[in-house]
């Protein structure tokens, strides 16, 4: 296999900004035609109902279901899934999900209120959402972990109703997402699948429950569906390629560093690994190692083609400068490989997840430390966070007014109220004014 040369960048060129700009750059333009055929199966599962979803589940899936009754999974399946593991893989699960409900426990907002000195009591209410609709991805795609993700935050923000949609090609059932789904508390799963199945969690059909929110992955027709149906439900995020950027002082074993690129790496060849340091040697025995490690890996040819054309090297003089270009990237994945993480930590400003240590492998987010492994991508960390418990519950304002609060504030509202010429306004509010 031909030795892979990876982009390397070096923060004192004067043109490492346009180099790095051009690096992280990501058209995520979607076909013309996926749109058009993603409408007309928005449109027709909002006309026929459940025929269509039938009708688009035995054409894309190769299944030959007659009546749409079939396609609902009776939940007595994912116990028998969950009873049918290894005692290893149940225990890995089964810890996963343990470890991931103890940290949702954590995120929970709570409700309060106070009360002000004349008597008016102000605050917030929080109510979780009613019902979630789950996407989970089918055929050779196998994700118990997205499964315990998505639906145990939901399930501790208190949602009534957890509707799981799964495609399964050929009529295959995946026992693990099975098995997650039941140890997750799923409430209803329904073998459907891309375009059609957003749609109906969407907008409902006969047999198909209408959700609030939709959350999970899927392919290019489902992110396209998710954009389109967003404001009728809500959705968790458009996600872009998977990405890790890893900050190392140069004490840390290379051939972790390169299975760590790897890991992300391997997703398809549009992720991104990143490698900063402040030693150029370092970077020098990193690739070596990637080069001596690539050929052993079962994809290498994806992970080859991502670190060939999205991948980088890239040497700065500080550590702290390190932290600016990361705060720059704002990757969904972190990793501060360095004897100090703590210290560095505190220049961090924008990133999905932080991995801290250098035993710290991003790998253990994506399963089972605990956070939630939805992170934002493409730079949104900007301005956005992992998916988690607040997702699935909302805020109500509480207003109570005592009568010399109302007479106080029905000045104030008066007088903004007139000045904004809205005078049923003004006059709503100066009726309560004694």
């Amino acid at each position: 296999m031909t030795a892979l040369k990876l982009n390397r960048l070096d923060v004192s060129e004067k043109n490492f900004g346009t180099q790095l700009e051009k690096l992280l750059s990501w058209d995520d333009a979607e076909d013309n035609s996926i749109q058009h055929q993603v409408i007309d199966i928005i449109a027709k599962v909002r006309k026929e109902g459940d025929k269509a979803v039938l009708d688009y589940t035995n054409k894309f899936d190769q299944t030959q279901h007659k009546k749409i009754a079939e396609i609902e999974l009776p939940l007595e399946k994912l116990k028998v899934a969950w009873d049918s593991l290894t005692a290893e893989k149940a225990e890995a699960l089964q810890t996963a999900a343990n470890r991931i409900r103890s940290y949702a426990d954590e995120q929970k907002m709570q409700s309060w209120q106070y009360v002000e000195d004349d008597g008016t009591v102000l605050g917030q209410k929080i109510t979780a959402l009613d019902k979630v609709g789950l996407y989970v991805p089918g055929g050779k795609a196998s994700y118990p972990s997205s499964v315990l993700m998505n639906a145990i935050p939901a399930k501790v923000a208190g949602v009534k109703e957890i509707v799981m949609v799964v495609p399964t090609p050929g009529g295959v059932t995946n026992p693990l997402v099975l098995a997650a789904a039941y140890i997750a508390g799923v409430d209803k799963v329904f073998t459907i699948g891309g375009a059609q199945a957003i749609a109906a969690l969407a907008y409902g059909t006969k047999t198909i429950p209408a959700v609030d929110k939709i959350v999970g992955p899927g392919n290019i027709y489902v992110a396209t569906a998710k954009k389109m149906v967003f404001g009728q439900v809500g959705i968790d995020m458009i996600a872009g390629p998977s990405e890790i950027l890893i900050i190392c002082d140069g004490k840390t074993n290379p051939d972790w560093i390169a299975m760590d690129l790897f890991s992300q790496a391997e997703h398809d060849e549009n992720a991104q690994a990143i490698l900063i340091s402040d030693n150029k040697e370092y970077l020098d025995l990193v690739e070596q190692s990637i080069n001596k490690l690539l050929v052993e890996m079962e994809r290498k040819d994806i992970i080859a083609a991502s670190l060939s054309s999205r991948g980088a090297l890239i040497k700065v003089d500080t550590l702290n400068q390190a932290a600016e270009v990361a705060n720059t990237i704002a990757p969904e994945h972190l990793e501060l490989s360095v004897e100090d993480p703590e210290t560095l930590n505190q220049h961090i400003r924008h990133a999905g997840a932080i991995f801290m240590g250098r035993f710290t492998a991003e790998a253990l987010g994506d399963y089972c430390a605990g956070p939630n492994h939805v992170l934002p991508t493409s730079s949104t960390a900007r301005f956005s966070s992992p998916l988690g418990v607040y997702d699935f519950q909302k805020r109500s304002s509480l207003i109570n007014c005592s009568e010399v609060g109302a007479d106080t504030l029905g000045k104030t509202a008066s007088v903004l109220a007139r000045g904004e010429s809205l005078t049923a306004h003004a006059r709503s509010a100066e009726y309560r004014i004694k």
